[in-house]
């Protein structure tokens, strides 16, 4: 890993499920009603949890092993269906997140989100939790024909908000963010608070630096685009 240049960067752009926002607790809880919908016994949360960045797929391979998941496959349709229904019941910036987007909101740092997730479930959870009318740009996985690890969308951000790749930061909590982020040209953050399956390890990934929380997190950002202390 290697330090981010103080005060280098002019914008940030973050995954969403498992890094801006907690997802998990409407996604997991979604999964688990279906499987007792078709007498299968739910899978525990944390597990659940820490498929999560693996969308939607992931979560029903894990939940209905011997089934063929595919974006087309009935189980696929009712679990999207549902999670339409209740997709911010419970879920909520993770703690200590606002603070950091309200300084740079305040030092006009441009700031957005990068995501697999389509939009159409995207977008009600940045309105919901009242982030809509701040954000800077929202790229979801259905905004371009390709999606992460291609590196397409985080470029399309950077244009959408006039600033060049070299001067931003991803933040993400799988390998496929930081893998996208590298291939664009940006620095690149990882969080071990993500959704993040023990089989997996976050050193591995090649970040330029792992935040452990947010409140790390929040730190290496700010002083990397010039606003700590």
């Amino acid at each position: 890993m290697t330090l981010l240049p103080d005060g280098k960067f002019n914008a940030v752009l973050f995954d969403l499920d498992g890094t801006l926002v907690d997802t998990a607790p409407d996604m997991v809880g979604v999964l688990q009603e279906l499987q007792r919908d078709h007498g299968v016994e739910p899978v525990p949360y944390d597990i659940g949890r820490s498929h999560v960045s693996h969308g939607a797929v992931g979560l029903l391979t894990l939940a209905f092993p011997a089934e063929n998941i595919t974006a087309q496959s009935p189980l696929m349709c009712e679990y999207i269906n549902r999670y339409a229904d209740s997709v911010c019941s419970r879920t909520q910036l993770f703690p200590g997140l606002d603070y950091l987007i309200d300084r740079l909101d305040s030092a006009a740092r441009p700031w957005g989100v990068v995501t697999n997730k389509p939009a159409h479930l995207t977008e009600p959870i940045l309105e919901q939790l009242a982030l809509a009318d701040r954000i800077a740009v929202a790229v979801s996985g259905d905004t371009l024909p390709t999606r992460k690890p291609d590196p397409a969308q985080l470029l399309h951000a950077c244009d959408i908000m006039g600033v060049v790749a070299e001067e931003t930061i991803y933040v993400g909590d799988a390998i496929r963010d930081v893998e996208a982020g590298r291939r664009a040209g940006m620095a690149t953050i990882a969080v071990a608070y993500g959704y993040i399956p023990a089989d997996d390890d976050p050193q591995r990934w090649g970040a330029d630096q792992i935040a452990a929380d947010t409140e790390e997190l929040t730190r290496m950002v700010l002083k990397a685009v010039n606003l700590a202390p």
